[in-house]
């Protein structure tokens, strides 16, 4: 029960500063402004070529680089309620159930959050790099794969443990009713 309330504790801190954070991030976001087109933090991690990164940076102007900059900044304090949340979540679910194998998936999910969290700071260090000079050589393709990989990691727990804790409070209703 103990670990519980601390599980939960951390969970509920973790959230409140991401949604903090997230809240910030996305204020600076609409400066994000580059020859009157707009782009986003997610096409530079996902969807931008090479080619249309280089490009985008190079033209970047003042305010959108310096509202870039502070994003990626205050992407470092994300991080820090993100992972450590999802990490969390799956911990407080895996001690809501019985199944071996899933609390074992739960568990293993949970522990690769600080991959992810690794893979996100080298990916902001490229990026906050690429900012201040435009140049990027064969490291795109490694950054690239890091944020596919981050992403996977934090979508599947976030995800699983969502979709096990629906699953098992309607079950525990359910049981209560009977």
């Amino acid at each position: 029960m103990e670990s519980s309330r601390r599980w939960r504790n951390l969970f509920l801190f973790c959230i409140g500063l991401t949604i903090g954070t997230a809240f910030i991030m996305q204020w600076l976001g609409t400066d994000f402004w580059v020859n009157d087109e707009r782009f986003s933090i997610l096409g530079l991690e996902l969807f931008y070529s090479k080619k249309e990164i280089i490009k985008l940076l190079t033209d970047i102007k003042q305010p959108a680089k310096i509202a870039l900059n502070y994003h990626l900044t205050f992407d470092f304090v994300l991080m820090a309620g993100f992972y450590p949340g999802i990490a969390s979540a799956c911990m407080l679910v895996r001690e809501r159930i019985l199944q071996q194998k899933v609390k074992t998936i739960l568990f293993t999910l949970a522990v690769l959050q600080p991959v992810a969290w690794i893979f996100d700071v080298i990916e902001n260090s490229y990026l906050i790099q690429w900012v201040s000079t435009p140049e990027i050589g064969d490291e795109f393709s490694i950054y690239h794969n890091m944020v596919i990989i981050k992403w996977l990691i934090a979508a599947c727990g976030i995800l699983l443990s969502l979709m096990i804790y629906i699953f098992t409070d309607r079950q525990t209703k359910r049981r209560r009713r009977h």
